[in-house]
């Protein structure tokens, strides 16, 4: 649910006069509301005036606005795949989070890739390999390049890039949907159906994240798919993206050992932040976590862990939380919230790699030298 907040916080976050608000709101700004406690009071969208608050804290000069969208920054690259829009995760024009609480990952492939047919994961390939780094990297010698190649050979490619990776991942190689084939390939209980296919459509595409920004450089080359997931996947192990479920599993492990109050306090003091809580761009809470915990049992330790977070640091849950709950809810191994998310992702992956290689050209930007200059004479 959206936040919206009083005039009094609007300008204490702002730092600006009330005239300075009031012209934020009449230039459609920032959105405002009637207090339905006191009609005389107005309400304002805290989604609003915080990304008003961060374009603000960046500063105005050209070289200054270039690097800041490189951390969180204004928008760099035309897509038509997703957004993060007003707090709610668009997926085509369509709300991640409703959808997931119905859609499979395949009903999200056939929107993101804008396809007419069924997707459909090859069940055939038995030359199954272990490591899914090993799996994509052994498609990239014999595959043609992206560029130059239509769409429907494309999405052929990507499909079985794929393929080949939920084997690796341990996907049973079987038919039927990915969920399902997790289901039975990780040997999980049939009670946690809905919660892969929730997390399988939460995770599908995060507009340009590290990961994605990797697959669209690839893709500009005119790399293979292939090898474009492969840059992905890449981009996705580090313990900031991909890796951070991990960490967020190991929080959830700390506060089961020495109670929620100490585990937020050492890391806090460790890390100067909390994994899987926070996120720059939900400022008022991340929707998919939400959407993903509805389908988990209830877990007192970490509502406990949850509430903590939000004391001690105004913070909610983020999807790695909710990927970290259902970890230790099903028993599985601390690296089963990188598997669903390399997963769910591939499909965004794949449709950003073949808009990239559509759009025909190659992203180089120049970088800010900060470094010494030979000396004249």
């Amino acid at each position: 649910m959206e936040e919206w907040i009083g005039r009094a916080a609007a300008l204490e976050i702002l730092g600006v006069k009330p005239q300075t608000l009031y012209a934020y709101v009449s230039r459609r700004r920032i959105r405002v509301r009637p207090d339905p406690v006191d009609s005389r009071k107005s309400l304002y969208s805290a989604i609003d005036i915080e990304d008003l608050r961060v374009r603000r804290a960046r500063g105005k000069g050209r070289s200054a606005v270039a690097s800041s969208t490189m951390s969180w920054g204004e928008p760099s690259l035309g897509t038509t795949v997703s957004t993060v829009h007003q707090g709610q995760l668009i997926y085509r024009g369509h709300d991640a989070a409703k959808m997931a609480r119905s859609a499979t990952w395949e009903t999200a492939a056939e929107l993101l890739w804008q396809s007419h047919r069924p997707i459909a994961l090859s069940a055939e390939n038995q030359n199954l390999r272990s490591e899914p780094f090993a799996a994509l990297a052994a498609l990239v010698p014999e595959s043609y390049p992206s560029l130059g190649r239509n769409e429907e050979k494309l999405l052929a490619d990507g499909e079985a890039a794929i393929a080949s990776m939920a084997c690796a991942f341990g996907a049973a190689p079987c038919h039927g949907p990915l969920h399902e084939r997790i289901v039975n390939g990780w040997g999980l209980d049939e009670s946690f159906r809905d919660a892969i296919r929730r997390a399988l459509v939460l995770l599908a595409d995060h507009e340009l994240n590290a990961s994605t920004f990797a697959v669209r450089v690839a893709a500009s080359t005119g790399a293979p798919i292939a090898a474009c997931l492969l840059a992905g996947l890449s981009a996705l192990s580090g313990p900031r993206h991909g890796g951070a479920g991990a960490a967020a599993v190991a929080l959830l492990d700390d506060a089961g050992r020495h109670g929620a109050r100490r585990a937020v306090k050492r890391n806090l003091a460790a890390l100067r932040y909390l994994p899987g809580f926070g996120h720059p761009l939900y400022p008022t809470g991340d929707p998919r976590a939400v959407a993903l915990l509805e389908a988990l049992p209830t877990d007192p330790l970490a509502d406990e862990l949850s509430a903590e977070a939000s004391d001690a640091c105004g913070i909610k849950p983020n999807i790695d939380f909710a990927l970290a709950v259902f970890t230790r809810s099903a028993k599985m191994a601390d690296d089963t919230p990188f598997r669903l998310f390399a997963l769910g992702r591939s499909i965004g992956w794949v449709a950003h790699a073949i808009e990239q290689a559509g759009q025909g050209n190659l992203i180089r930007p120049r970088a800010h030298y900060s470094g010494t200059l030979p000396t004249q004479g």
